[in-house]
C-alpha cells in the first residue's frame, strides 16, 4: 500500500559534548600544550550529498533518501515550463 510522505532535507544535529571522543578530546586539549590533534586543511569536496528525510503521515515511520551532489537544491520549487521567456 502506498501512502503519502511527508519531506523535509535532513540537517545535522548539535554536537553532543558527551559524546565519548568529544570527552577525550576537551580532556587532551586542556592545559598548556597547544593544538593535540590533526587540523584537517586538505578540503577536497565543495558540495555534499542532499538527504531527504521521508516520514510517513499514517504510521510516523521515518526513512532517509541521498539524492546526487548539487550546488543548489530547491524543495518545493516552482516548476520549469517550456517556452517560457526567461525573467530576471
Amino acid at each position: 500500500k502506498h501512502t503519502a510522505h511527508k519531506v523535509s532535507q535532513y540537517k545535522t544535529g548539535k554536537a553532543s559534548l558527551f559524546a565519548q571522543g568529544k570527552r577525550r578530546y576537551d580532556r587532551k586539549q586542556s592545559g598548556y600544550g597547544g593544538q593535540t590533534k590533526p587540523v584537517f586543511h586538505k578540503k577536497a569536496k565543495t558540495t555534499k550529498k542532499v538527504v531527504l528525510r521521508l516520514e510517513c503521515q499514517v504510521c510516523k515511520y521515518k526513512h532517509q533518501i541521498a539524492l546526487k551532489r548539487c550546488k543548489h537544491f530547491e524543495l518545493g520549487g516552482d516548476k520549469k515550463q517550456k517556452g517560457q521567456a526567461l525573467t530576471f
